[in-house]
């Protein structure tokens, strides 16, 4: 299939657009410098011809879940949604310079970099979890790097309830880090799905490739992957500083068999702490919501596919119209609180009546005067 060509940037109120940054399969990011207050800003928009319900009921749960969890400091932050003029959806994110997406592939990270970086991705996870949602899209490109070097997750575009079944959902995948259940079409997603895809996820920070590529060309389609993931035996890394206890723990997170995983987003960050531990590096600290928190009173509708938030209806130009001068509103408006609509009915009165009236008491007094003097005898 032929790739998509990307979009024009819409015009945004309050936004000025400056650049592309990507195009995915169903929406484009653009950068904007937003006016007030000022800053760069990310700007995810769906296309122009986009009908698609299933499209349109997965940017408005994206919308959704960010406005929900963004408040985490390891998920990207959203900042409003709207329609544009033109019809098209868009969220105005936060603006992250830098992703995983690649780097990993051009140099070996750290080791303790990885593993702060994954007990952040399984510390954001856990409080989606908690909320009764599911990322279903760990991987690499989908980790960004905020102006302060911070991990945070994004694209929450296929998120999911927990609570929700299988039926009608859109089964999208990101096959090197897709679960043998979701790969075999068992589930959309699960908690256990989620650990499997963040323990291939920091297994391919560590090695800077997916766990089952291999480096023989032509041996990495999709279909060779997916046979390779089924099997699901775990490819030990052969990186010399990536001790044994680190080994065991992404081994074990991904388990060919969900119940051999660990339960929770949580007790995989805990046991990559044990690792930090070990190493003699100090233990990231796990960032989960309260128990007090708990999802917005209104949730997250998964099956809302209606074209939501303010529409901007006029797009700002540039008008050769004339401008009446200042001035002339003085004619109207008495103060600042006046509507300049309404006119003023001492200011509106006609001038034709003054001179009429004028004219006419002139002539009665020079009749009076006239008959004065003719009754003096003066005429």
């Amino acid at each position: 299939m032929a790739k998509r060509l990307p979009s024009s940037p819409p015009i945004l109120p309050g936004l000025a657009y400056i650049r592309p940054l990507g195009s995915g399969g169903f929406a484009d990011v653009f950068l904007y410098e937003q006016d007030m207050p000022r800053r760069n800003v990310a700007v995810k928009v769906l296309p122009s011809d986009v009908r698609d319900t299933d499209l349109l009921r997965m940017f408005n749960a994206e919308a959704d879940v960010l406005a929900h969890l963004s408040a985490h400091p390891s998920i990207v932050t959203v900042y409003q949604a709207g329609i544009s003029a033109d019809g098209r959806p868009y969220i105005v994110m936060e603006y992250c310079p830098g992703s995983l997406a690649e780097r990993y592939r051009i140099e070996r990270l750290p080791v303790d970099e990885v593993l702060a970086t994954g007990v952040k991705m399984a510390s954001a996870l856990e409080s989606a979890h908690r909320a009764g949602l599911v990322h279903r899209d760990i991987k690499p490109s989908n980790i960004l790097i905020t102006s302060f070097g911070a991990p945070v997750l994004a694209d929450f575009g296929i998120s999911s309830s927990l609570a929700r079944g299988t039926a009608g959902e859109v089964l999208a995948m990101s096959v090197p880090w897709s679960a043998p259940e979701v790969i075999s079409e068992e589930t959309a997603g699960t908690i256990a799905s989620e650990v499997w895809g963040l323990g291939a996820t920091v297994y391919s920070l560590l090695a800077g490739h997916s766990p089952f590529e291999r480096m023989e060309k032509g041996q990495n389609t999709r279909e060779h992957l997916r046979r390779r993931i089924l099997r699901a035996t775990y490819p030990r890394m052969t990186r010399p500083d990536v001790p044994e206890n680190l080994q065991a723990v992404l081994a074990r997170a991904m388990s060919r068999s969900p119940h051999d995983r660990h339960r929770s987003a949580l007790e995989f960050a805990e046991a990559l702490r044990e690792v930090q531990v070990s190493l003699g590096l100090a233990a990231t600290p796990v960032e989960v919501a309260v128990d007090e928190w708990a999802p917005a009173p209104a949730g997250v509708d998964f099956a809302d596919e209606s074209l939501r938030g303010a529409v901007r209806t006029a797009v700002p130009h540039t008008s050769s119209r004339k401008v009446a001068e200042p001035a002339s509103l003085t004619m109207f408006a008495r103060d600042e609180d006046a509507e300049i609509s309404t006119p003023d009915p001492r200011r509106a009165r006609p001038v034709w009546p003054w001179i009429v009236g004028g004219g006419a008491v002139i002539a009665a007094a020079v009749a009076a005067v006239v008959w004065a003097l003719v009754a003096a005898g003066g005429l």
